[in-house]
């Protein structure tokens, strides 16, 4: 049995070929960047040499590895996890919370959220309100799932001008994370199966004088346009920070701003 195990066991040396291929690095690439030589890094692929613990989280660090897949390094290098994945609750959050809170507060006027990992909905702001009018109470019951909530033909989708661009971006953004992230397969291959009657672009072919893609809504008669901004905390420790996105939603045009700035004063 042990020596089964030991068979099965991930080996260090593929899984940062695994990662350096997927940045499409070569291996005098990523020597260069992690300041060793091109035939140590091929040593250490090959197995032929053993990284150190510092060895495999620099070159973690340089292949941008997320945390969440740095453990996993580790171990199959022979070395304990270094980074913890504490609940929302533990009283060490605290402070990350009250941040939230004040990025969130601070966007008012206009609609923003924070998602985690599997892109559940922490928290949100009261201008959010304006995004979920009309959707199905039973998607706003916890746990709320942000992408289920935009997608769902009794969530937001019906709204939505725009929607086979976005649902193309968004399915696209979370394919491309379930393919190292298999907690995130079975919500992709949901999505996948919700209807949609506009055509969905295999391609992002900008127009002239596009910047950004808008996230465009019906509200009444007007047609509101929104562009996001995306951010995350800076050096995260811990797998649940690092995870953590707060996703900000600002007027693309003058009338989408007054619209809002309206709803807010009334």
């Amino acid at each position: 049995m042990a020596v089964s195990e030991r068979r099965t066991q991930p080996q260090v040396g593929p899984l940062l070929r695994e990662w350096r291929e997927r940045r499409r690095l070569s291996q005098v690439d990523l020597a260069n960047q992690a300041g060793v030589s091109a035939r140590h890094v091929s040593f250490l692929e090959t197995g032929r040499a053993k990284p150190s613990r510092a060895m495999v989280l620099r070159l973690a660090e340089q292949l941008e590895v997320p945390i969440r897949d740095r453990n996993p390094l580790l171990l199959a290098a022979g070395y304990a996890p270094v980074y913890e994945e504490k609940p929302l609750a533990d009283p060490m959050m605290g402070p990350v919370l009250d941040a939230i809170k004040q990025v969130l507060r601070g966007h008012e006027p206009y609609p923003a959220l924070v998602v985690d990992g599997e892109w559940n909905l922490i928290d949100s702001n009261a201008s959010f309100a304006l995004f979920t009018e009309g959707v199905a109470p039973e998607l706003l019951e916890p746990p709320v799932n942000a992408l289920r909530l935009v997608l769902h033909p009794k969530g937001m989708a019906p709204r939505i001008i725009n929607l086979g661009v976005w649902r193309a971006k968004l399915l696209g953004r979370l394919r491309r994370r379930a393919a190292a992230d298999p907690r995130l397969r079975p919500l992709y291959e949901e999505l996948l199966e919700y209807p949609c009657d506009q055509e969905e672009p295999e391609l992002d072919v900008p127009g002239a004088g596009d910047i950004c893609i808008p996230l465009q809504l019906r509200r009444g008669d007007y047609q509101l346009s929104f562009f996001a901004t995306l951010a995350t905390f800076g050096t995260p420790r811990d797998i649940t920070v690092a995870e953590l996105i707060i996703e900000s939603f600002f007027p693309a045009d003058e009338v989408t701003a007054e619209v809002v700035r309206g709803i807010r004063l009334s």
